[in-house]
């Protein structure tokens, strides 16, 4: 296919006359390969250092790695750069295989491993040379591509949290698959794109990174799929209701933020607002506790409801069910575009 691409310098001039008229705050530079890796990183290594020594672009850049270039040639990007990352694909190497047979898991592994030793030794030498230069001062991310291949939530999640904890990630990001139309050497679904599949997978992400879930307790061997009809904190809770009801006025703030309908900052609020006495039903409304959620999982000064009395599949029928109710019977508005 005939490849058109800007040159360093229209890469250069166009960024910094939207950033001097306020367009932009930052600069996401990508490219697809042409002729070979060393030869395309090595324009992006020109831009972003053209754009910081002489330029003095002072904005945030997000440079993408090109699989397979030097390792010279991306560590010296790295101290231009402020996030840098490089796509994963698909979350299995037999996935990868499927749709690029030339690609492998490794390519993607090897710039992530001499990035992350890199910032490392950066950051010891820093604590003794204040003049040390940033080295990717926000991190490493990575993309997956979902549903293109028949990998399970877990699988994605499962090699997410690998990437976190050997990479120190920052982000994984997930994009559900959108086949090409009328282009038959690309998978075929036969279902819509999976947008709340993708949706769900961010949830389950922001749990491991925020909340202190682990990926084997929200998708296992005996539970490989999200739920699609609720979020998998609720799903967790269902599953765990020997755990539950949490004691509001007692129970400590990292058992309190794994109860549906609560988050970190209402989590924060309880744990603070209790100090000064016992905390009631319309306080934790106040605070900005989900209570149609919440009430099947905590007690409080003046609780009615008991846990006992229903089943996981009651307790989310009763959700859904006023949660579809809220829906219907909200006005529909347009909202304006400005």
């Amino acid at each position: 296919m005939k490849r058109a691409a800007f040159t360093v310098e229209e890469v250069v001039e166009l960024t910094m006359n939207f950033y001097r008229r306020n367009y932009i705050e930052g600069l996401f530079l990508s490219s697809g390969i042409f002729k070979n890796a060393d030869y395309t990183m090595e324009r992006l290594l020109r831009i972003v250092k053209k754009l910081r020594t002489e330029e003095k672009y002072n904005g945030y850049i997000h440079l993408k790695t090109i699989p397979g270039a030097s390792e010279a040639l991306i560590k010296e990007a790295g101290l231009y750069a402020d996030r840098m990352s490089i796509n994963l694909e698909m979350p299995t190497e037999a996935g990868l295989k499927t749709v690029a047979p030339d690609k492998s898991h490794d390519q993607v592994k090897e710039p992530l491993g001499w990035i992350q030793d890199q910032t490392v030794a950066y950051k010891e030498e820093r604590k003794l040379i204040k003049s040390v230069p940033s080295f990717v001062p926000a991190g490493q991310s990575t993309q997956i591509v979902v549903g293109a291949t028949p990998e399970n939530d877990w699988q994605i999640m499962d090699t997410a949290d690998q990437f976190y904890k050997r990479f120190s990630l920052k982000r994984v990001y997930y994009s559900g698959y959108i086949p090409i139309s009328n282009d038959t050497r690309m998978p075929s679904i036969g279902s819509p794109p999976p947008l709340l599949r993708e949706h769900r997978l961010y949830q389950t992400d922001w749990l491991m990174r925020f909340y202190g879930f682990t990926v084997q307790e929200i998708v296992n061997e005996q539970h490989p799929f999200l739920d699609a009809e609720i979020d998998p904190k609720f799903s967790w809770a269902l599953r765990n209701l020997h755990l539950f009801p949490v004691d509001i006025n007692k129970a400590p703030y990292s058992l309190i933020i794994r109860v549906p309908g609560i988050g970190r900052q209402s989590a924060q609020k309880i744990v603070a607002a209790r100090a000064f006495g016992k905390l009631h039903v319309y306080q934790l409304k106040k605070i900005g506790v989900a209570y149609n959620r919440a009430q099947y999982f905590i007690t409080c000064a003046d609780t009615a409801f008991e846990l006992g009395s229903l089943q996981a599949h009651q307790i989310k029928a009763s959700v859904l069910k006023e949660s579809r109710s809220k829906y219907e019977t909200a006005p529909q508005v347009q909202l304006s575009l400005f």
